[in-house]
């Protein structure tokens, strides 16, 4: 059996085709429309009609707080055009297949809990770096949805009580890689509109280049202090790190350092005795996390209905 595999992100839509063992045998991205509705289920159904006749139906991740039941998206997340949409319901209906939906980051965790780096935690976490902050969060070695499917959602955590009303106060804000790059154009004095993307920036911080390194000493302590916060919440034994730049040694290894350092800062501080650390890892599916994990979650899906 083969699936179309979606993974439908704020920039980019990437797509698989995929079979029982995570074997691709197509794949490929095109850019995410930001204008409407319509015009998504027009390009997912471009990419889906070439190869209607090999696959059983679509896996997709995206944005937002998903129903993985029902396929209703509450908040599009990214893209608001499917907030309050029965997006299941109508790429079901666009492309006359089975269809099944999962935050694109609860897939990553499910991902990573099942087959990745997160296997035999009891309690750990996902965070996706990209044009938000995704995620996922396993507790008693399961994956935590919550009530509303909003649980993971860490673009929407505020990290300043004293300016609730700045926007900019956010995870989505200071941990995503929209603003890391946001912030080097501002370090070299370019234009905001300067193209730019995690490549480029992570040439110049692996060629040394002290602007670079600047930044991400910056966006790194923003992102440990929250691997903290979770470390203090949750007790996680692992963070796994997922997104495009996750793929860089030169994260992982600042990352680690000035999460130490978050401890070693408050010296002996009797407060600090016996408080867990975690250990930082990437995802070891990368950037394909949210695509093998939608591939589950179908599969997961269909064996309950044999």
């Amino acid at each position: 059996m083969k699936v179309m595999v979606f993974d439908v992100g704020g920039t980019e839509i990437k797509y698989s085709v995929m079979d029982e063992q995570m074997n691709r045998f197509d794949s490929g991205s095109v850019p995410t429309p930001q204008d409407t509705l319509a015009h998504f289920l027009d390009t997912i159904y471009a990419l889906y009609a070439p190869h209607k006749d090999e696959v059983d139906g679509i896996a997709m991740a995206l944005p937002g707080f998903v129903d993985a039941n029902t396929g209703y998206v509450s908040n599009g997340g990214a893209l608001l055009y499917n907030t309050g949409t029965q997006v299941g319901q109508l790429v079901r209906e666009r492309c006359g297949c089975r269809v099944t939906l999962e935050n694109d980051g609860k897939a990553a965790a499910i991902a990573e809990l099942r087959a990745g780096a997160l296997q035999g935690c009891c309690n750990a976490a996902v965070f996706i770096i990209g044009t938000g902050v995704g995620g996922g969060i396993i507790a008693n070695g399961q994956l935590v949805r919550g009530m509303h499917f909003t649980a993971g959602e860490y673009s929407f955590v505020n990290t300043n009580a004293d300016e609730w009303e700045n926007t900019e106060k956010t995870m989505a804000c200071q941990c995503s890689t929209k603003y890391l790059l946001k912030w080097y154009r501002a370090r070299k004095g370019l234009p905001a509109d300067t193209p730019m993307n995690g490549k480029l920036f992570f040439e110049a911080a692996n060629a040394g280049e002290p602007e670079a390194l600047e930044v991400l000493e910056r966006f790194c302590r923003m992102v440990a202090v929250q691997i903290y916060n979770l470390t203090v919440l949750l007790d996680v034994e692992k963070v796994a790190i997922g997104g495009g730049i996750s793929k860089q040694p030169l994260l992982l290894d600042d990352l680690r350092r000035v999460y130490a350092g978050l401890f070693a800062s408050r010296g002996e501080s009797p407060y600090m005795i016996g408080l867990p650390r975690c250990e930082i890892v990437p995802c070891h599916f990368s950037s394909e996390a949210n695509q093998v994990g939608a591939l589950y979650t179908y599969l997961q899906a269909e064996s309950k209905t044999i």
